[in-house]
């Protein structure tokens, strides 16, 4: 999902300086609705494409894969696309890009996965050091446009819209009463904060008066049913409609690197973001004039990728008071 939204802020650069473009998106069915509602509407793109990679990668020989990757080359083929830009650089989106039949295949001089540059027809060098800079300066070398960071707006679905506002009437939130959405899992271990600690957090927020929600994707969700355990928090188990609903509702929302902090900087929710092995100069939430994001990291974290189980040190030492105190500076700020 965070590579997602951070890409956005480009195409609605793109899209704010050339309206009439035809712009469309190839991508995974789970992150579909980061682009278009139920009822079909599209704010940013023309077309979506779903390429379903993940279930091509658990069955790599199937008919069924060799058929989808078929269709989805006519498909795109059929959309007669000048330019494929690659905005995450792996060289499994690099072959999308060659699916396309786009004369020009354009990607970052240093990608992530350094194999893709060979499948590019013209790389381009980003300066930048966030990642949603990087895209602007790649999106705008490949259409010859400098480009800024824009707003994108995400699609309000209604059905995802009115299934969020059920389930907040159902957990006592009546009357655009205040809450606090907590994101407490992360891609990763390391990238979690404690969840005794959220669970001590929650306990504050209902102290001070809040409501306070969960965010989980299913009910079964053990850390969501851990922080929420003795009714002092509500789990909301959602998709990403449905996500980006509660977001849109939320006073606040607090977690670590994960996709609903992601999403409340580009919806403008305040947040609190806790950082450990990633670096926020690099992938923090989106900031833009009026917007209110809090990232906490501790000196001592270090910049580590590796996907490793146990809560980064430098995570680990970000205390439920630090927390509280820039959650409630967010809310009265």
């Amino acid at each position: 999902m965070g590579d997602v939204l951070h890409a956005l802020p480009a195409v609605a650069a793109l899209r704010q300086k050339n309206p009439w473009c035809h712009i469309g998106w190839a991508i995974e069915p789970a992150w579909w609705p980061l682009l278009e509602a139920s009822d079909g509407s599209r704010p940013l793109v023309d077309r979506v494409h779903e390429v379903p990679t993940r279930a091509w990668k658990r069955r790599p020989f199937s008919l069924q894969t060799a058929r989808e990757i078929a269709g989805l080359r006519r498909e795109l083929r059929a959309g007669r696309y000048d330019i494929c830009v690659d905005l995450q650089g792996s060289i499994r989106s690099a072959m999308i890009g060659r699916l396309s039949g786009a004369k020009r295949l354009v990607g970052p001089e240093e990608p992530r996965e350094r194999q893709a540059r060979m499948l590019y027809t013209e790389r381009v060098r980003t300066e930048s050091v966030h990642v949603i800079e990087q895209a602007c300066e790649l999106l705008g070398g490949a259409v010859k446009m400098e480009l800024t960071p824009g707003v994108a707006a995400l699609p309000t679905d209604e059905d995802a819209r009115a299934h969020c506002a059920e389930a907040l009437i159902k957990f006592g939130v009546v009357n655009g009463e205040r809450f606090v959405l907590l994101a407490p899992t992360a891609g990763w271990g390391a990238k979690m904060w404690p969840t005794g600690r959220f669970r001590e957090l929650a306990v504050r927020l209902r102290t001070a008066g809040f409501r306070v929600v969960v965010n989980a994707a299913s009910e079964k969700d053990i850390v969501a049913r851990q922080v929420a355990a003795g009714g002092v928090a509500e789990i909301f188990a959602c998709g990403v409609g449905e996500l980006a609903s509660v977001v849109r509702a939320a006073t606040l929302v607090v977690g670590g690197d994960t996709g609903p902090v992601q999403m409340a900087g580009a919806l403008g929710t305040p947040a609190v973001a806790l950082f450990g092995p990633t670096d926020p100069a690099r992938t923090g939430p989106q900031r833009f004039p009026g917007s209110r994001v809090r990232v906490l990291r501790d000196p001592a974290s270090v910049v580590d990728h590796r996907r490793h189980t146990a809560t980064e040190a430098g995570l680990a030492r970000i205390g439920v008071d630090e927390v509280f105190e820039a959650a409630m500076e967010m809310i009265y700020k």
